[in-house]
């Protein structure tokens, strides 16, 4: 092991992205922090340096406790680095508030209708669907 490695590099060795693109791609949006300050991707990390990665509605702090530039198991990559107690409790806080409060954009299975679909839709409306929207006997 080195003591620095690229910033994109270690992301994707640690397991935070799938690949390093991925990783240089959120680099470039001002998403991952280093000590605080924003990062290039050709950024070297060391050892102790504190990481913030913005998530999708939390920002996880992490520990750098080891570097490494080759991806291995998901059980050696957790051993590269410790997060902070602060960022386990926002996790779990935004866990929660996910699950009772969900996306709207969630309950979406398939998308817009497709032109078959489309077609159904109208014939039923054609039908008589749109006639009656009270529960009442006429």
């Amino acid at each position: 092991m080195s003591e620095k490695i690229r910033i994109d590099k270690w992301l994707w060795a640690a397991r935070f992205f799938k690949t390093r693109t991925l990783a240089t791609d959120e680099i470039g949006k001002g998403r991952i922090l280093v000590n605080g300050q924003l990062a290039k991707p050709s950024r070297e990390v060391k050892l102790d340096d504190i990481l913030s990665i913005k998530r999708e509605g939390f920002t996880q702090t992490v520990s750098v406790l080891g570097l490494s530039q080759v991806r291995g198991s998901a059980s050696i990559a957790q051993l590269l680095y410790k997060e902070t107690e602060d960022s386990i409790q926002a996790k779990l806080k935004w866990a929660e508030q996910r699950k009772y409060a969900r996306e709207p954009s969630s309950s979406i299975e398939n998308g817009r209708p497709t032109k078959r679909n489309r077609r159904d839709l109208d014939q039923t409306r054609e039908h008589g669907w749109n006639d009656r929207w009270s529960a009442s006997i006429e």
